[in-house]
């Protein structure tokens, strides 16, 4: 009988006038526990959609319950507590009704607890069968009605009743059990998340999920009698079937919500500018693309608006759960060589000087400056060709020229100012940065390029709060729109969607990092491929590996491409023989060009500067010395491969043209003609 004396108390309390003061006075002076628990940190997209979720400190989900579905709460409150907007913590007729049935029965039938009770013994985690612990959750349970609405109660119930395992609060257990947040539930998934909290452990659906079945089965059949379900809604829940496994809490853009959170200590929600759709999209194309690449290759995008600064996507590895790629390493952070992704910065700078305009000729032989020698990638020359053409080709010795004449401090300085951080090897800042000699990441490297795609005016790229404008401008509009036109004749990967965009790729040394960087009218965007931990990927070049990528991103961002802008009205857009003298041929200062051997090939027909009349749309040419057999470019483009013979038709159009002749050992030779 001890059992029932707490029921007996209450219903004296509740019809003895004499004892109301009494009984006030005591509620009034009562303690009530800690009401606000810690709850998981969630990271969340533009459209507010979760992307990450952490538990709390004592491994627990325990979620802000956000918007519920408002059948839920009906059935909840008709199976729980029909009285609940009406009594004042503890219920007169259920407790008068669990005294009645007590004293007939001489035990308990019924324990007339109500929500608020129950929020009550979950706050202090208070047994439910001891007189102690019955009378303090009356207590708590009246005095939080008197300090806290009906909504402020129900909703600290929705925050914290058990589900199972390590699961609290309707939200954590929707997203667990069902996929989903709770805002929209069927009548048999409502039922269910009613049900679970009577009996959490022995009702949990992924270990128990008969008895899951029978739980929601007696809600469902009790919200008919209440009138919250038609009887024929009732028959089509109990056809649905119950959960059988707990899903996985979303994890996209997992090494950027990781790094937020830890960036941001204490807050509880974290609202990004990640498009969750577009994130799923990457992260399914990242596994994509190392699938058949061997399990070590790793791989990183970021996506931008560079128009407003706001991180749209970042993929730091393929699979972050992956110890052999070294998934766990955010690879958009990582500090690496960007290989030949700067040039267009060493370029941009040398239009801003005057240094050279995009139909400067410029000398592509060997060459020293001082003890440094610089060689293209693929060991060969291609003498004299057009600026145009050394950054299309991603020509090394025409870049590391312009790079001398510039100073290697002011790519750097440009670099920094557009937000981007570098490190350089040994400290020092020699000519081979402009060919990736420091380390950046790939994030700072999508932003440098976000400032050409902006026509040289800076922005600061965020997930979080971005800056539209960033500081004053790094690049004259019309310098970054001349470096735009060239990347943007690049054609584009075989395979690839044809539309315009200016991109351009990079190896670093060893073929340890492949890039791919390019940009349209309104998105860039940002690939890299490797090794997480710098070890060489033999035959990785950006072109073939990261460039295919970065187009299907693009693809992946919207049906159709945003128009890169019209050159800014002061645009100096003239051929070679129109240009100031000074910008018609590029001459290195200090620079000392190795002499060429006695047997070196040299262009004998046509001269250099010669006008020459095409006969049927050909022109015959010419070489002397060199070893056969020759392969002729017309503007950087082949004309005439492996041929033997010293003299060779090749079909060419009027205009303004640069023929290189190469021998068998890679020694080149150039002129320049107009023909007719």
């Amino acid at each position: 009988m001890r059992a029932l004396w707490p029921f007996l108390l209450a219903g004296a309390l509740l019809v003895s006038g004499g004892l109301r003061d009494a009984a006030d006075q005591w509620i009034d002076r009562t303690d009530l526990p800690v009401l606000l628990r810690p709850t998981s940190v969630e990271v969340r997209a533009r459209d507010g959609s979760l992307l990450r979720a952490f538990t709390v400190a004592d491994g627990h989900w325990r979620m802000e319950p956000g918007p519920v579905d408002p059948l839920f709460l009906a059935m909840l409150v008709a199976y729980e507590d029909k009285r609940f907007y009406s009594h004042p913590g503890i219920d007169p007729v259920a407790l008068a009704r669990a005294v009645a049935q007590a004293v007939w029965n001489r035990r308990v039938i019924s324990g007339g607890s109500t929500l608020t009770m129950q929020v009550a013994r979950l706050l202090e985690d208070s047994g439910t069968g001891k007189m102690a612990g019955k009378l303090r959750q009356m207590r708590v349970a009246l005095a939080l009605e008197r300090r806290l609405s009906k909504a402020q109660i129900l909703d600290l119930y929705l925050r914290i009743a058990p589900y199972g395992g390590n699961l609290e609060g309707l939200r954590a257990a929707s997203l667990a059990y069902l996929g989903k947040d709770p805002r929209r539930l069927t009548p048999a998934q409502a039922a269910l998340l009613v049900a679970l909290p009577q009996s959490p452990e022995s009702r949990r659906p992924d270990r128990a999920p008969d008895r899951a079945a029978e739980a929601r089965t007696r809600v469902l059949g009790r919200m008919t009698g209440a009138g919250v379900l038609a009887a024929d809604q009732a028959v089509a829940a109990l056809s649905e079937p119950v959960p059988t496994t707990r899903k996985a809490f979303p994890a996209l853009a997992p090494h950027l919500a990781a790094r937020l959170a830890a960036e941001h200590p204490g807050a509880g929600v974290i609202d990004t500018t990640i498009d969750a759709g577009l994130q799923l999209r990457l992260e399914h194309l990242a596994a994509l693309s190392v699938r058949s690449k061997g399990d070590r290759l790793s791989l990183a995008i970021v996506v931008a608006d560079h128009r407003t600064g706001e991180i749209l996507a970042s993929v730091g590895s393929p699979d972050w759960t992956s110890d052999r790629r070294a998934g766990f390493v955010d690879m958009t952070r990582a500090l690496r060589s960007p290989g030949s992704t700067l040039k267009p910065f060493v370029y941009a700078l040398s239009f801003d000087e005057g240094l050279a305009h995009p139909e400067t000729l410029i000398e592509d032989r060997p060459i020293a400056f001082g003890p440094y020698k610089p060689q293209n990638f693929d060991k060969t020359f291609r003498g004299t060709v057009s600026v145009r053409q050394a950054l299309q080709m991603s020509l090394n010795i025409p870049v590391v020229s312009l790079t001398d004449a510039l100073g290697a401090e002011r790519l750097l300085s440009t670099l920094e100012r557009s937000g981007a951080k570098v490190e350089l090897p040994g400290g020092q800042a020699g000519l081979a940065v402009a060919l990736g000699g420091l380390g950046i990441s790939l994030e700072h490297l999508v932003g440098a390029y976000a400032a050409l795609a902006r026509l040289g005016r800076p922005v600061q790229l965020s997930a979080t709060a971005p800056k539209a404008e960033g500081e004053a401008r790094i690049l004259s509009p019309e310098a970054a729109w001349m470096v735009t036109d060239i990347l943007a004749g690049l054609p584009p990967p075989p395979g690839a969607a044809a539309h315009r965009l200016a991109y351009k790729t990079g190896t670093s040394y060893g073929h340890r990092d492949a890039w791919a960087l390019g940009y349209d009218g309104a998105h860039v965007a940002g690939v890299w491929m490797g090794r997480p931990d710098g070890s060489p990927v033999p035959g990785a070049f950006g072109g073939d590996l990261a460039a295919p990528v970065l187009f299907q991103v693009f693809g992946r961002i919207g049906p159709t491409f945003a128009q890169l802008p019209p050159p800014p009205p002061a645009t100096l857009i003239l051929p070679n023989a129109r240009l100031p003298k000074p910008l018609q041929h590029f001459r290195p200062r200090g620079a000392v060009f190795a002499e060429a051997p006695a047997d070196a090939p040299k262009v004998s027909f046509p001269p250099d500067g010669a006008e020459v009349a095409l006969l049927s749309g050909a022109l015959t040419v010419k070489v002397a010395e060199g070893h056969p057999p020759f392969t002729w470019l017309a503007n950087g483009r082949p004309a005439a491969i492996g041929r033997g013979e010293r003299e060779t038709d090749l079909a060419l159009a009027p205009g303004f043209v640069t023929l290189s002749v190469i021998d068998a050992e890679g020694r080149s030779s150039s002129v320049s003609v107009r023909l007719h």
